[in-house]
């Protein structure tokens, strides 16, 4: 594997430390320039991912494809390319690649021609007993075009008998184990759809008036902002929303009612600061979770410095709380190349350097807390907190906006396997030692969820998803139990939807 790749995937390269979301989707019907709103809605949804984009369209005759690897800019900002994807309704995706899953045919949206037309798949989740449905369907005779598990999706559709496509699609998802959330086109509309357990997100919203105005769907309320669209609400957990050329909407609810689990991590890393999730700002939820960890975990210091981009929200909440101030400490290049080409072992492992500077006037002499997101393998907060020391600093304490990340993410998220975690390999004591700081203290799992807006975790029927934390996953692992090795990531070619 080349060095280039390696920055590619940022869990392939030394310095990989960072939670990464696998993608963003977002979704137009009966709107006039349906591809060119959705390729503003996933400019939104860039930071999702990076690698690839994709848009299909449909024109009420026929469905147009366009896709290319690197960002939405490098595919979809000339004229020509947005001509190529005419019609009134068009979906889109952004994606980072796991191993064994770049290239272009596993880019979405998916396409096939079934029995009954076109068919277009939009997914941001994972399936996780997709290689057991995937062995399964292939004894039946199913030829995979792709090693993403979305087209395992499209298989079941294509099998079912029920006689409808909501029928066949239900049909298709009560199969289907994890988590997902969907923007599906057919030539009879536009379908969107969130697991029982609702652990992807998905909003709802309306561009132009209300009696002939475009439906839109997305990852993310800050797509709307882009596109001048009004946020209506979430798409409910379990549910599906269907809506028609003449722009009727209708909601199903096939699977039943469930208690949501929605992502917790959404709150503290993955979606924008200027998105609504679960009722709430993250912005504000971010500030309140600093807040949380400066009640838990206080220390004597003399600035609040946070790790950019990620920590800043945090660390303001922090400082607010503690009365330290706060001061941009570290200055973050945005112009580290993805595919920097590395002249050496050494060079490789400036990524750091390259990315994060030290405010030397600022820290030297002084007592620095640090203010982070997460530790993932806790290379990059080592080189950060060494970094600090060079400058200057007298004091180093590290503080974490989120409970220690001790397990792998099955649900869409890309996380080293768990043998990698600093976190399960290491008490708190052991990972201060590792990345030398002087003290480190991670926001409590009970102090997050008041952050978010509940009074504790209830432990019995937790409000969300924290399996990466807690080891508490909401719904079976089929491929995990299958797989060899108890902390083997799935062994499926593309093991993360993408």
């Amino acid at each position: 594997m080349t060095t280039a790749t390696n920055w590619t995937n940022p869990f392939l390269d030394a310095d990989g430390d960072k939670l990464r979301e696998e993608c963003g989707i977002f979704g137009a019907i009966n709107a006039t320039d349906a591809a060119a709103a959705t390729a503003l809605g996933l400019h939104a949804l860039q930071h999702r991912g990076q690698d690839a984009a994709g848009i299909t369209s449909y024109d009420g005759t026929e469905f147009y494809s366009r896709k290319g690897l690197g960002h939405v800019a490098e595919n979809f900002s000339s004229p020509e390319s947005i001509a190529e994807l005419p019609g009134s309704m068009a979906a889109g995706h952004v994606r980072y690649s796991t191993t064994g899953g770049a290239g272009l045919r596993n880019v979405q949206p998916l396409y096939a021609d079934l029995a009954s037309g076109g068919f277009a798949v939009a997914h941001n989740g994972n399936i996780s007993n997709a290689q057991a449905l995937r062995s399964e369907l292939v004894q039946r005779g199913a030829i995979f075009q792709s090693t993403s598990d979305t087209e395992v999706i499209i298989h079941l559709v294509a099998t079912s008998r029920y006689p409808t496509m909501i029928d066949r699609l239900v049909d298709a998802l009560r199969m289907v184990e994890g988590a997902y959330s969907l923007i599906v086109m057919t030539p009879e509309g536009m379908i969107a759809c969130r697991d029982p357990l609702g652990i992807r997100p998905l909003v709802m919203g309306r561009m132009g008036p209300k009696e002939k105005g475009a439906v839109v769907f997305a990852s993310e309320t800050v797509a709307f902002d882009v596109v001048g669209a009004e946020f209506i609400r979430e798409v409910e957990p379990g549910e599906l929303v269907r809506v028609d050329f003449g722009g009727e909407a209708q909601s199903l609810h096939p699977f039943g009612r469930h208690s949501p689990r929605p992502c917790i991590f959404e709150h503290v890393y993955f979606s924008r600061p200027d998105s609504m999730f679960a009722g709430h700002t993250v912005y504000e939820a971010r500030k309140a979770i600093g807040q949380q960890l400066a009640i838990e975990n206080p220390v004597d210091a003399d600035l609040v410095v946070p790790v950019p981009d990620s920590g800043v929200p945090a660390a303001i909440g922090y400082a607010q709380q503690s009365g330290v101030p706060f001061e941009l400490g570290i200055i973050r290049s945005h112009y580290v190349g993805r595919t920097f080409i590395q002249p050496s072992d050494g060079a490789r492992h400036s990524g750091v350097k390259r990315k994060h500077n030290a405010n030397r006037g600022l820290v030297a002499g002084k007592r620095i807390v640090l203010i982070d997101d997460s530790i993932v393998r806790g290379t990059t907060s080592m080189k950060i907190v060494e970094m600090m020391r060079e400058a200057g600093a007298s004091e180093v304490h590290f503080r974490v906006a989120s409970p220690p990340t001790a397990h792998s993410c099955f649900y869409g998220v890309d996380t080293p396997e768990r043998s990698k975690l600093l976190a399960a390999r290491m008490d708190v004591e052991e990972m201060r030692d590792f990345i030398r700081a002087d003290s480190l203290a991670f926001v409590s799992i009970d102090g997050l969820y008041r952050a978010v807006g509940a009074a504790r975790r209830d432990n019995s029927s937790p409000q969300f998803c924290d399996a990466c934390f807690t080891g508490d996953y909401p719904t079976s692992l089929t491929d995990l139990a299958h797989s060899k090795g108890e902390a083997a990531q799935l062994s499926f070619p593309d093991h993360k939807a993408a």
